[in-house]
């Protein structure tokens, strides 16, 4: 996707660590994508993403839990999942992903190469 393709994509970040929160809209606004920071406690569905990122803290025993209000606000979205629970080398759309409901998983700390990549093959699809 070029320059001009992302600059029409909204991603909207459901992250509460403010430095991670802070590198992801650095590196999605200077691929050229609009980025916004929602409220993890008050998803609002007419925040209209193309694209959603969510922070889970434990995948196991909460993450379905964390991501069932904004899922449920993003109706049709596709998301990814992010987590410093998740192992690297994880399936990025592995049984995890798929009990998350989510369309990838990526482990943190996050690289800026797989993030990119992963946004643009979603939303190229």
């Amino acid at each position: 996707m070029g320059a001009l393709g992302a600059a029409m994509c909204d991603i909207v970040i459901y992250e509460e660590d403010y430095q991670t929160c802070a590198l992801l809209k650095e590196w999605l606004g200077e691929a050229g994508y609009n980025v916004r920071i929602g409220n993890r406690c008050e998803p609002q569905g007419d925040a209209h993403g193309d694209l959603v990122i969510v922070s889970v803290c434990s995948p196991k025993q909460a993450g379905s839990r964390c991501t069932r209000d904004i899922r449920s606000a993003h109706a049709g979205t596709p998301m990814i999942a992010i987590s410093g629970q998740f192992r690297p080398g994880l399936a990025a759309t592995g049984p995890t992903a798929q009990f998350l409901q989510v369309r990838q998983v990526i482990a943190k700390p996050l690289a800026r190469k797989e993030l990119l990549e992963s946004v643009r093959g979603i939303l190229d699809q």
